[in-house]
């Protein structure tokens, strides 16, 4: 705890110092070992860790704690005697341990702070859809600082009274939507540059947004005229009437009087789905009774979907005119909102496509400023210099003169000209671009600043993040208890043959064959074709050479049918082949496996003592694993011995109570 002060008694700090030291509640501890101790809240974070959580370890019962701490216990030990060897200093296991946390930690950083936060935002937006105007000046014919300009001057008419619409209809270079007074219908999160979508989010209807607003399709002046929570689908059914008559005529009178004439029958009660067969010219729903199927907005031509929309479940639209025709429109089906959980490969699609590498950047550049990072100019333009038609990814002919010197720094630390074209020739981002070009070389220094930058920050993020200090230390445990295992039971292991074949002597009884067979089939699918086998058999024809020919069984034929010797109780297969008595013999037709099968016996070997070669590698395994419990085993007696541990099995009846979770 660190205590900051200008001036303070010292007999007033020594008196809050003693104060704060003394916790509130003893904590109680279930088990002891040398000066070191295990608490219940220890235990019943480590044990609820392992079990899946604190409601289901408190469902657990106390004997299910007790072999838990004994495993703890040693776990424990272990641990502080890795300490004692002193493995926190070990080169070797510390760049390992930092190796993980440059890999694992760059992953959380862009998992937590990049895609959790960008998904959450697009799934909350999405959540409601705004019919959006826009008013835009293209840079193409202009400098972007008139386009800027321009675009400013318009803002500053609407500002003091100038029609929104009028001015899209004058001066948007939108044709498209100019011609609606710049209206770009209903939007939702996800469908447009990301630059517009956030300053379209913190409107309110009938705003217009206080400054242009740049893209990459120019500048805009942005009017949110409507927002309304969204519905994400809906299914519709429809009774087309074509502009076309039967002679394929364009007729749009008759359309609009056979129109009229099926919306009045529909008023006077006549059956939707009735008159959808009798009348609808949309071939492709009519024997789906005009069922559209579910749709988003903006799926549907505009004037079809405002009014499919607009209706309630159940509701007929009057008469909706499209470039196809007269639409009467039924709604059968609102979607509800999909949770998070199951719109989420969406959001990962649309997040992706429209912002993740802004964001990216953005959280990549607020790291370069807590790092202090400093790009040199004048060194990047040193190499661009001496690096005539050179691409990254090539060695620098000149490396060795120019290699030394600094082209940015971070943390204090630097990177010279060396270091840098050994990452960026390691980029596939920027392999094969040119060294001596500007932009692929600022496109090289931002891919490499990227990885070293978030990896300085996987680096630090220990000291800011506890759930990810917490993982880090148990990865850490993790190659202590292997960096143990490996010094005191795989590298004292040896196995030795002799050792082995007298382990195999004494426990030869352990190591036998079941009574075997090997065996034939040839099979088919037909009793009349297997009859006609069998038949052919009769007649002296060769069990292998037919079934070679002809069994059905896949992948059988190149083998003849053959099957190695296996136990009789191996499987059906076995079993049926089994009931043939004699060698060399075989069965009539039986109804088998989807078909049916003739089998012939090829071997029988009676139950048996296996020899040592036979179990050599069972022996050996066994052999192994005995030794390797019993280096275990001395490992710990040495560890217990030094350590005395204590376990109080009777505190462990609190564990998870109320009280103690308290």
């Amino acid at each position: 705890m660190q205590l900051q002060y200008t001036l303070v008694r010292p007999i007033f700090l020594i008196l809050f110092i003693t104060l704060v030291s003394i916790p509130a509640f003893p904590q109680e501890v279930v088990a002891e070992y040398g000066k070191y101790k295990i608490t219940l809240e220890e235990f019943e974070n480590s044990y609820s860790k392992n079990a899946g959580g604190w409601d289901k370890a408190a469902e657990d019962s106390v004997t299910d704690y007790e072999s838990f701490l004994d495993l703890y216990l040693k776990f424990k030990m272990k641990l502080r005697d890795a300490q004692v060897r002193g493995y926190d200093k070990d080169e070797d296991l510390m760049n390992e341990l930092n190796d993980y946390q440059k890999q694992v930690g760059v992953s959380y950083i862009l998992e937590k702070d990049l895609n959790d936060p960008g998904l959450r935002r697009l799934y909350d937006r999405r959540k409601e859809e705004l019919r959006v105007s826009h008013i835009m000046i293209r840079p193409d014919t202009l400098s972007d600082e008139e386009a800027s300009q321009k675009a400013a001057s318009m803002l500053d008419s609407i500002k003091n009274g100038a029609s929104f619409e009028k001015t899209a209809e004058i001066f948007s270079d939108d044709k498209f939507s100019a011609t609606s007074g710049g209206d770009i219908y209903f939007v939702t999160a996800g469908l447009l540059p990301y630059e517009f979508e956030d300053a379209m989010y913190e409107l309110q209807e009938g705003e217009v947004y206080p400054e242009p607003v740049k893209t990459q399709y120019g500048y805009h002046l942005i009017k949110v005229t409507k927002r309304q929570p969204r519905i994400p689908k809906i299914r519709a059914r429809h009774i087309l009437i074509s502009y076309m008559n039967e002679d394929g005529e364009l007729d749009s009178a008759a359309a609009k009087s056979t129109a009229d004439s099926v919306l009045a029958l529909i008023n006077e009660g006549q059956d939707f789905d009735a008159l959808v067969k009798r009348f609808t010219d949309d071939t492709g729903t009519k024997d789906k009774v005009g069922d559209l199927g579910f749709f988003e907005r903006r799926m549907m031509v505009k004037e079809f979907d405002e009014v499919a929309f607009s209706l309630e479940v159940g509701e007929i639209s009057g008469l909706v005119q499209s470039n196809f025709g007269y639409h009467i429109i039924k709604l059968m089906e609102k979607a509800q909102m999909p949770t998070f959980e199951e719109d989420k490969e969406n959001l990962k699609n649309l997040y992706a496509k429209q912002r993740a590498q802004a964001d990216r950047d953005q959280l990549v550049n607020s790291y370069k400023q807590k790092f202090n990072y400093k790009l040199n100019e004048d060194v990047v333009d040193y190499l661009i210099e001496n690096s005539d038609s050179i691409r990254f990814g090539q060695v620098h002919p000149n490396l060795s003169e120019i290699g030394d010197r600094t082209l940015f720094s971070y943390s204090d630390k630097e990177v010279n000209i060396a270091s840098f074209l050994e990452k960026a020739n390691q980029n596939s981002k920027v392999t094969a671009r040119l060294m001596d070009k500007k932009e692929d070389v600022k496109l090289a220094i931002n891919a490499v600043t990227e990885d070293i930058i978030l990896e300085e920050a996987a680096f630090h993020l220990p000291e800011t993040n506890s759930e990810f200090a917490a993982l880090m230390n148990d990865y850490r445990d993790g190659i202590f208890i292997f960096k143990i295992q490996e010094e005191e039971v795989w590298d004292k292991l040896k196995i030795d043959s002799v050792d082995v074949y007298n382990f195999w002597e004494e426990n030869k009884d352990n190591y036998s064959w079941p009574e075997r067979i090997s065996f034939s089939e040839i099979f088919s699918t037909k009793d009349s074709i297997i009859n006609k086998y069998y038949n052919m058999l009769e007649d002296g024809a060769e069990f292998d050479s037919l079934a070679a020919l002809y069994t059905e069984r896949p992948g059988k034929k190149e083998a003849k049918g053959f099957y190695e010797l296996q136990d009789v109780n191996f499987s059906d297969f076995s079993k049926e082949a089994n009931k043939i008595e004699t060698v060399s013999k075989y069965s009539k037709p039986v109804p088998f496996a989807g078909g049916y099968s003739i089998f012939k016996l090829n071997d029988r070997q009676p139950a048996r003592l296996k020899s040592f070669e036979e179990a050599k590698a069972e022996a050996s395994g066994e052999y192994q694993e005995m030794m390797s419990k019993k280096l275990e085993s001395d490992y710990i007696k040495s560890l217990e011995k030094r350590y005395e541990p204590e376990m109080d099995y009777d505190v462990l009846e609190k564990a998870f109570s109320t009280d103690s979770e308290s």
